[in-house]
Parts: structure tokens; sequence; C-alpha cells
């Protein structure tokens, strides 16, 4: 049951995560959470706004003593990804998230548990809500949309806030502090094609391309993953060139910021290749798991039969899309040459879709270099454009340059050694933190991203360690009470 973790301390934590659970907000469907946050900070007698994108702000003067520090602006997103089991039934926009204690971890009972960005939005609130912590003039910035198109960092205005230093509370790894981020680009295609009756002597069969861990495409593209899409494409060209397979319906992947876990097509193949193509599968299937063994234990690639269909793919049409697919760039591209250990550029080949004669491909490239990121994006366009497809790049944000002289940076470092005996690691992140694009809007603002340790965000397997909340918090709490003065920043 949900509740279980109102048991969990610090409270001021949990209490408000599982209010959070149990508010749907999935991207895009955030008028429930905004309208909570509006109400939240409304009844604490707090200045609360509601910007034109959905973004909800919240002011909380400084604590009598602190008035002369720097304004500090901490930042959390209000939507969540809506990954869940095949199996589980549950309605995003409508059911709460079930969350429950497993061990030394909180997870959730077959979907995503919302973590990402959870955790820092009730550290947040937590912050507005205390009478008994010290800290100068805080502001919180719950933005909107930020898993499906950073809407809300991109809308916003620039003289709405008056902070100096943005605490990004949307990082995975407690003891980190992360002082750069990778910007992104969305790759769109379409590519129409055209069907022919299936003639008679064929079987048909659904491929199932199953068991894959997923996961969040910029901080778990570096594990090598299996990626549904490339998987089942690549058993496709095989067998259309070994057993004259036709394609009838491809459904690949869900989200574009989620490795995909999942991939179904209908084909049809001779019926004197039936005995051969299942073999095939199994093979196929056997070479998947000893390709990825150490990371898909769970990978499961099968076909069940089904009905004949009625019409299938045009050679042609199939030919370009399956050798597109699998031509496709995927996973990283290039390692870091400044810092070791990051993920430089990346691409995740995210959907792939036909439906009512379009076929539709969703891709996500990320890269801290952004000419990287513009070569990578070509390439993309280059493979489709050849076999007539159409690509808009779209929604490209910026990434977050490092500022390794940064005076919140060192004075965390000294926080956290004073607190717990050791200096924090400092980080980049392969991944889009709306730090890139809220310091352009603010470009004063200095800027630190930090956050409890979360596993496998994007994925029904997401889970927070809950010792590491209460060191978040905590953390928080005493930078908060030790942020520089105004004086000090002006000389």
């Amino acid at each position: 049951m949900s509740k279980e973790i109102l048991s969990l301390e610090p409270k001021a934590i949990w209490e408000n995560f599982y209010s959070l659970t149990q508010i749907p907000r999935p991207s895009k469907h955030e008028d429930a959470i905004q309208d909570f946050m509006m109400k939240f900070g409304q009844d604490l007698g707090l200045e609360t706004i509601k910007d034109a994108v959905g973004n909800i702000i919240i002011k909380k003067p400084a604590t009598p003593g602190y008035e002369d520090r720097q304004g500090v602006v901490l930042q959390g997103h209000l939507d969540m990804v809506p990954q869940k089991n095949a199996d589980t039934v549950h309605d995003f926009e409508k059911d709460p998230i079930t969350a429950i204690i497993d061990g030394e971890w909180v997870t959730a009972d077959g979907t995503t548990l919302g973590a990402d960005n959870g955790m820092g939005v009730a550290a947040a609130m937590a912050v507005l809500q205390a009478t008994d912590i010290e800290h100068g003039p805080v502001e919180a910035l719950f933005t909107a949309d930020e898993e499906t198109g950073m809407t809300g960092a991109f809308g916003l205005q620039d003289d709405v806030l008056d902070g100096n230093i943005l605490l990004n509370m949307d990082s995975e790894d407690e003891g980190e502090l992360y002082v750069g981020c990778a910007g992104g680009i969305d790759a769109n295609v379409s590519m129409k094609y055209k069907e022919e009756k299936l003639e008679k002597g064929y079987v048909a069969y659904k491929l199932y391309m199953k068991g894959l861990k997923g996961g969040h495409s910029g901080m778990e593209i570096i594990l090598g993953r299996g990626n549904s899409n490339k998987l089942l494409f690549r058993f496709m060209k095989y067998a259309t060139k070994n057993f004259k397979l036709k394609l009838a319906s491809v459904d690949g992947g869900s989200l574009r910021n989620a490795i995909p876990r999942e991939s179904f097509a209908v084909v049809a193949v001779p019926e004197k290749y039936n005995e051969k193509f299942l073999a095939a599968i199994a093979e196929f299937e056997a070479i998947y798991k000893a390709e990825l063994s150490a990371v898909e234990p769970d990978l499961a690639f099968f076909a069940e039969a089904t009905d004949v269909p009625k019409k299938v793919f045009k050679k042609k049409s199939q030919k370009n899309l399956i050798n597109a697919i699998y031509a496709c760039p995927n996973g990283v591209i290039r390692m870091s040459d400044d810092m070791p250990g990051l993920v430089e550029t990346s691409l995740n080949l995210a959907r792939v879709y036909s439906e009512n004669g379009v076929i539709t491909i969703q891709a996500l490239i990320r890269s801290s270099v952004n000419s990287a990121k513009e070569d990578l994006a070509q390439m993309v366009s280059s493979t489709f454009e050849m076999v007539g497809g159409k690509v808009k790049l779209e929604g490209e944000y910026p990434g977050w340059k490092p500022n390794m002289e940064s005076p919140i940076l060192k004075t965390m470092q000294t926080v956290y050694n004073d607190k717990y005996g050791k200096i924090p690691e400092i980080k980049a992140i392969h991944a889009g933190l709306e730090c890139g694009l809220l310091g352009a809007v603010y470009p004063n603002w200095d800027m630190i991203s930090f956050g409890p340790t979360i596993r496998f965000p994007h994925s029904p397997d997401e889970k927070v360690k809950v010792d590491t909340v209460a060191k978040f918090y905590d953390f928080l709490i005493e930078t908060l009470k030790n942020v520089p003065v105004k004086e000090a920043v002006e000389a």
C-alpha cells in the first residue's frame, strides 16, 4: 500500500511525496498537479503564481537574520514519465501510483514511481512548509512538461524570479554535484508506405521483442542495454531475405526519452518456410541473449500465431523501412574527452509505428557538444531522406557548460565535507537537465544540480534509496543556511 511510505523519515519529504503519488501527473496531463501546487502555496500564505505555460512559482521570504543572503531558486519538474509493465493495469491519467517499500528502496507496483522528479518537488515543498530552518529568500520553481518537451523551461519568462542561485533537484546520485548537462534535439520522421493484398499460402505471426530493461535514454544509455526496435528490425532484415517475410504492421517503443523495452510486429511468411522461420526466431533469441546476457537477463523474443492479414507492405516500402531502421545510429556515439566516464553524444531510436499508411519514427539526440549534436542530427536525416522519409528536427535545447569556479559549488563542497567527512564528486550528466534552458533565460544564475539516489528512472523498475533521501534533505537545509551573502558576490 502507498501509505506505508508515510512511516519513513524525514516525514517532511515522504508526506509530500505521498501526496504527489496520489495525483496523476503524466507529461501533458498536469492540470491536477498544477492546481494542487497552487493551493499548496496559497494555503501557506505565500505568493503563488501560475505562468502562461503552467509553471508554478512560490516565493518564501527570508527567515529573520538571513535577509542579506543571496536568493535561492529551488527547482524541480511536476510531470512524470508514464511507463508500466505490459501485464499491469494502470491508467496514468486517472490512477494514483502505488508506492511500496522494498528493503532499502521505495519502488512502485508495476509502474514508474515518479521519484523523478517527485523527490525534488517534495523537498522544495518541505522547505516552503518549514518553520524551523534558516534560509535567505527562497523561490520554488515547479516546471511543467519537462519529460516530453521541457515546455515549462522553454516558456519561462525572465522577469518572474529574483534569485541568484539555482538549485536543481533532478539528479539521481546522492553525494554527487552536477555542474553540466547535455543538450538535445528531437528527430521526427514520417515515411509513407504502400500496401498490397497478401496472396494465399501464407501463415501469420505476431513477433514479440520483450523483457528488456529500457530506462532513461540519457542516464542509462551508457549501460549498453538492448533497444527493442533495433533488435526486432535486425531479425526482420534477416527473415525478409531468407523467408520472404511480409510486414503488415509494427509498433515499437513508447516514449522518446525512454530506451525502448518492447516492440511488436505482425508479419506473414509462406507456409513452406514456417518451420524454418520459427527455428530462426529461437536462434535469434539465443543470439540476442548471448550478446546481451550481462545487461538483459530477461530478454525474450518469440512469435504467436495470429490471423492472416489482408494487406501487407509493398516490397519497396518494406525494404526502405527495414533498411533505414537497421542503418540508423543508436546508443552511445562518442564518450567525452574532457570528463572520463561521461557520454558526450548519443541517440535513442525510441519509437517506430505504422498507422494509416504512414510510418512514424521518433528519436532523441543528445550531446554536450553542440556541433556534434547537429552532426548526428544530420546523420539521422540523411539515413531516412535516402528512402523518402520526411525529417523534422525540433525541440532543440542547449547544454549547460560547467563552471568550476562557481561560488555555490564551493559552498556546497564545504558543507558536504563538514557534514559527511568527504568532498562530493563533481560531475556532468548526459541528460537534458533544465539548467541549460533556465540558465539561458537567467544568465546570472549560479547553478548546481543534486538529488537522492534514484535507479532505473523512466522504467517500471524505478526506485529511490531511502537513506539517501534523508542525506539529500539534510544537505539541502545546511546549504540554504550557508548561502553566501549578497555583498560577497557584489564585491
